[in-house]
């Protein structure tokens, strides 16, 4: 039988299920590089919005928000630490905020929820701003001692470690583009960055080995799927963008080096053999077209052809059955586990979310299916919150539960009600979607299956 007449697409024994959470995003009150950003105003926020109390789980709501993890039968969640709450001056560490997180950890475990703690999700102390972020040639080193004082602390209770968030789009988004602190458009300060994020992650790796072997560290690395509108004409700017975005610092972990394009390397002996696993986060799928060059424009842009189904503006293509190249992309480039870390949607009303995810899992079962290791799922995210430079844009609600922000009132979504069947089934059933999303039955299973006696 084809996997297009599975009545029940099972997932393998002892996978994970989360969902994914961020530090700055969820527990309010933070004073790092993005808080500072944000008072600045001019529109660098959407409405000129501040993060504020985000989801107030640094004030006692986090567990609220654990119980309703548990409740959707997962087994894991996501999450990250603050660097500047643990570390707010160079020689100082808070042991209430380490206290706080040993807290969370354990409550984690208590619901019987695997932690995957993040050790950097785009923000860092003032202090380190001062000294150039990650332009300093320190930065690496110093974020390995923080890392490994975390690790120390939450060792009791973490197993699985996530060094970096998304570097390339860290690097892109705040030393190219421009729209994240601090403001920067320099390819050469980009790629200077990304390239200390990698030394970052390194550094950490042999910080914190030797110390706690059972460690298992990796990164999240956003991955996008790059279509050239014309294959002779635009095929070049694909390629060029796949290797720069998505493939280049894989070389790291491989031999070494980045290769950013043809004659375009930066050395980084340290990074080689420091992947225990890779996290895989995807959102959308970008065309590519060759743009007139007027001043100041990229030589290449994307686009979404007419009649496709895209986000917001700007957001691509809402493609999730590209998850699947995506994984075996990542296998071939660096050949370790690999945690799906985040896949997710902006949806305000729930309508596009529902099938999105039932048709994302379609696509990791059959990466599981065809023996591509990939141990785990979290979705991006458990609950709506301040989505960086998108603020609390309406547009951008991410969240199984949707969030009130002047109450904190959480309201479950239908789509958690579908991830809630999914995860306690393990298992993608025709049964499930009837109920939750029979609008992805002819997407999920290709035609409409079978009921088995």
């Amino acid at each position: 039988m084809s996997d297009s007449l599975q009545v029940e697409l099972n997932f393998p024994a002892g996978f994970l299920w989360g969902t994914a959470t961020a530090a700055h995003q969820v527990e309010g009150g933070n004073i790092n590089q993005w808080s500072a950003w944000e008072q600045k105003g001019g529109g660098r926020i959407f409405g000129n919005q501040v993060s504020g109390a985000a989801c107030d789980w640094w004030n006692g709501r986090a567990e609220g928000d654990f119980d309703r993890a548990a409740s959707l039968h997962n087994n894991a969640l996501r999450l990250s630490v603050e660097w500047s709450r643990i570390q707010p001056e160079p020689d100082r560490w808070d042991e209430a905020a380490l206290d706080r997180y040993r807290q969370m950890a354990a409550a984690l475990r208590d619901r019987g929820l695997e932690p995957v703690v993040t050790l950097y999700h785009f923000t860092y102390p003032l202090w380190l701003e001062e000294r150039g972020g990650w332009l300093c040639p320190d930065a690496p080193r110093l974020f390995a001692r923080f890392a490994a004082r975390v690790v120390e602390a939450l060792g009791e209770y973490v197993r699985l470690w996530c060094t970096i968030n998304e570097p390339m789009v860290y690097a892109v988004q705040s030393y190219l583009f421009g729209l994240w602190p601090p403001g920067r458009q320099d390819l050469g300060e980009a790629l200077q960055v990304a390239a200390a994020l990698v030394r970052a992650h390194a550094a950490a790796y042999h910080a914190i080995k030797p110390d706690h072997p059972e460690a298992q560290l990796g990164f999240a690395k956003h991955q996008i799927a790059f279509t050239p509108r014309w294959p002779v004409v635009d095929g070049l700017g694909a390629w060029a963008l796949n290797a720069l975005f998505n493939e280049a610092i894989f070389g790291a972990f491989t031999r070494g080096r980045l290769r950013w394009l043809p004659g375009m390397t930066t050395s980084v002996p340290e990074a080689r053999g420091t992947l225990d696993w890779i996290g895989l986060q995807y959102y959308n799928r970008y065309h590519v077209r060759l743009n007139p060059c007027v001043a100041g424009a990229m030589l290449y842009e994307q686009y979404v052809p007419a009649g496709l189904p895209k986000g917001p503006d700007g957001w691509g293509e809402l493609a999730p059955e590209q998850v699947y190249p995506l994984i075996r992309q990542l296998h071939r480039l660096v050949g370790v586990p690999i945690y799906v870390t985040e896949v997710g949607v902006p949806d305000a009303d729930d309508s596009i979310r529902p099938g999105y995810l039932a048709r994302s899992l379609r696509w990791v079962w059959r990466a599981c299916m065809h023996n591509y290791p990939v141990r785990g799922f979290f979705f991006w995210s458990l609950v709506d919150n301040f989505e960086w430079a998108e603020g609390y844009d309406p547009r951008f609600r991410f969240g199984l539960y949707g969030v009130d922000f002047a109450t904190q009132e959480r309201t479950e979504r239908r789509s958690a009600r579908l991830y809630r069947a999914v995860c306690a089934a393990h298992a993608l059933t025709a049964d499930i979607l009837r109920e939750h999303a029979p609008e992805a039955i002819s997407a999920v299973f290709e035609k409409p299956p079978r009921q088995m006696p």
